[in-house]
């Protein structure tokens, strides 16, 4: 039997055995916990930290968190194609190379679309993302450093394991092509949201969300460039907003109960508004060929 059936849309190309998608889906999910706390405890100890885990993001800490996904990101990709016996490249894109005029694109748009978000936020409820007073300090200048040197590795590492390894490997689990992606894109939707951690129904429902679409991205464009794409933009213009309203200290990453509010339903509407920004793109080019 063959592993990749190309009469099959993108994200639901796989077939595989019915366990090999648990092992991919468990062992990927397990490998960015286990990094990140391992990394966690070696920077507490370059730190001197008493709680290495805490919730307060140190330039060392980011870089932690950042490096250790970028890794188990390929880990994760590296783990798919050895399972399904595939090209590691067949799950990043379809029938086609990697295409960098359009991330470039697509980053673009992403920066706009973020951006205003940001700004919408800012004007309607100022107090809901935690800023405090705008501030420069070593602190910044270092959590500004890290956010554009390592931020590209954590974001790519992200989408190459829930939207690269899980959704399609999820996606196997059915044959019909419609319920496939459906079970893709939800399964890959909420492991993205349990692995960010949070106890608050609203961040929970963003993540939940931010998968989803980021999911439909793909398929959509039959690639990962535009849900890294739109990925790296929020998390760059995100943190450094963050940073920057932080009065110079570095700022708290708070998931706990009460810590999300209605002001996240701002920016799940950017994430819609990037799935539909894609679809007219992808959409317009097909017209032109």
């Amino acid at each position: 039997m063959r592993s990749i059936d190309n009469s099959r849309p993108f994200g639901a190309h796989l077939r595989m055995s019915w366990w090999k998608p648990l092992v991919v889906i468990i062992g990927s999910s397990l490998s960015i916990l286990i990094l990140q706390i391992l990394l966690y405890q070696i920077v507490g100890i370059i730190e001197g930290s008493d709680d290495p885990m805490s919730a307060a993001f140190t330039p060392l800490k980011f870089m932690a968190v950042n490096l250790s996904t970028g890794i188990a990101g390929v880990l994760a990709i590296l783990l798919l194609a050895w399972m399904a016996k595939v090209p590691w490249r067949s799950l990043i894109r379809s029938s086609r190379g990697f295409d960098t005029r359009r991330l470039v694109q697509y980053l673009v748009g992403a920066a706009l679309l973020v951006g205003a978000g940001l700004g919408v936020v800012a004007l309607v409820a100022p107090d809901a993302p935690g800023w405090t007073a705008f501030g420069i300090s070593s602190t910044t200048i270092l959590m500004l450093a890290v956010t554009v040197l390592t931020t590209p590795l954590q974001t790519t590492g992200e989408e190459l394991l829930f939207r690269g390894a899980v959704l399609p490997a999820a996606a196997s689990w059915v044959r019909a092509v419609r319920p496939a992606l459906a079970v893709g894109i939800i399964v890959s939707g909420i492991a993205f949201a349990l692995l960010h951690g949070s106890s608050d129904p609203w961040l929970f429902g963003y993540y939940t969300v931010f998968g989803i679409c980021t999911g439909l991205m793909m398929i959509i464009s039959r690639g990962i460039e535009a849900p890294v794409a739109f990925h790296l933009a929020n998390n760059v213009l995100a943190t450094t907003v963050n940073t920057l309203m932080a009065d110079g200290e570095a700022f708290p990453l708070d998931r706990s109960t009460d810590s999300g509010d209605a002001s996240l339903l701002i920016l799940a509407a950017v994430n819609i508004g990037m799935v539909l920004f894609v679809w007219l793109r992808e959409r317009r080019n097909r017209t032109k060929q």
